[in-house]
């Protein structure tokens, strides 16, 4: 019996040191057992390494980036679906969800589905938010203050000690020794991503990762947590291994309980010596290792397309412990004119 084959549009093609999601995401697309698919890539940059991925990408199309405003993204995306009949759209940035989820209904109307978080589940994980977010479900977090200027800095070691985590609202997080490199990093991230900028409190331990899947009711369709083996210097796991962890599943249970989480995420974990745990930080979006769920046997990005296109999903019982994934790079041999055509027409 042939399958169906869906038309799946994928952000997140870019794969440098911190990569994003999207190439990931499209390998797990590729393994699907119920569906084919067609991959449409979304691009922001004519650089990004996706674009070129001819055995993955089937048609690339660049996006205006989410600072242009929803209105400019929907008439880009009306265009896009006029050629290629999308049948959904798997967005991979935290900077560019709010734009999607703020048009989800407009998209559905086109015939484009989604399943993202709602906006409320979306700006009350926030890093701004993490405090609050903690005490409303009863979670370890690290103490953390927001700040949106360098006089704000001076008053910060009342209630904070060196060192301090120093984050970006979307992305970025760096170590800060002493007040010196606390004002580089502020300036640094500040520049790149805007205010506010999030100092958190430092926790000492081993850090850990879990990715998984919400059916928007509370109920657990997929987790599985990871231990970083390997860590760059702007802290993203380069390699990293499944592991069995009770406290770190009932705690994803508990949070996809409490919040009806919808759509996929990442939980960042750090354990500290005495074994406790604290969340990070909670991603709204896949992670860039999404394929190693795929590696234990649970295709994630598939799951979430049958959930966007209104099938039921039954919850994964199980997970392989012990499978690794390790990141590497190799070189693209690219024609120029591929190049031109992606950053004179935005369509390749």
């Amino acid at each position: 019996m042939k399958r169906r084959t869906l038309n799946i549009g994928v952000t997140g093609l870019n794969a440098i040191d911190s990569p994003g999601p999207g190439v990931s995401v499209i390998r797990a697309l590729r393994e699907a057992e119920s569906f084919d698919v067609r991959i449409i890539g979304f691009s922001y940059e004519s650089l990004e390494p996706g674009i070129y991925m001819h055995d993955l990408v089937d048609r690339t199309y660049q996006i205006p980036y989410p600072s242009g405003g929803t209105d400019t993204l929907l008439k880009r995306l009306k265009y896009i679906q006029q050629k290629e009949n999308l049948d959904v759209i798997i967005p991979n940035f935290d900077s560019e969800l709010y734009s999607f989820i703020k048009l989800e209904e407009k998209l559905k109307i086109l015939g484009i589905h989604m399943f993202l978080p709602t906006l409320t589940q979306y700006e009350e994980r926030t890093k701004v938010n993490l405090n609050d977010f903690g005490e409303r479900y009863g979670v370890n977090v690290p103490k953390s203050q927001a700040i949106h200027d360098l006089n704000s800095m001076h008053n910060l070691e009342s209630e904070f000690s060196f060192p301090m985590i120093v984050k970006g609202k979307f992305y970025d997080a760096s170590i800060a020794y002493n007040f010196e490199q606390l004002k580089s990093h502020f300036n640094k991230i500040s520049a790149k991503w805007g205010l506010p900028i999030i100092i958190q409190e430092f926790i000492h331990g081993t850090e850990f990762n879990v990715t998984g899947l919400g059916d928007g009711k509370g109920n657990t369709i997929a987790a599985v947590p990871m231990r970083k083996q390997y860590i760059t210097d702007k802290g993203k796991a380069w390699g990293g291994i499944s592991i069995a962890d009770e406290k770190m599943l009932e705690m994803t249970r508990k949070f996809l309980k409490n919040t009806k989480w919808r759509g996929g995420f990442e939980l960042e974990l750090m354990k500290n010596k005495e074994g406790k745990l604290f969340l990070l930080e909670i991603n709204p979006r896949l992670p860039a290792w999404i394929y190693l769920s795929v590696g234990v046997g649970q295709n994630i990005p598939e799951a979430l397309v049958n959930l966007a296109m209104g099938l039921k999903v039954k919850p994964f019982p199980t997970y392989t412990v012990g499978k690794m994934f390790i990141r590497y790079s190799w070189d693209m041999i690219v024609d120029r004119e591929e190049f031109e055509q992606i950053s004179i027409y935005g369509e390749l």
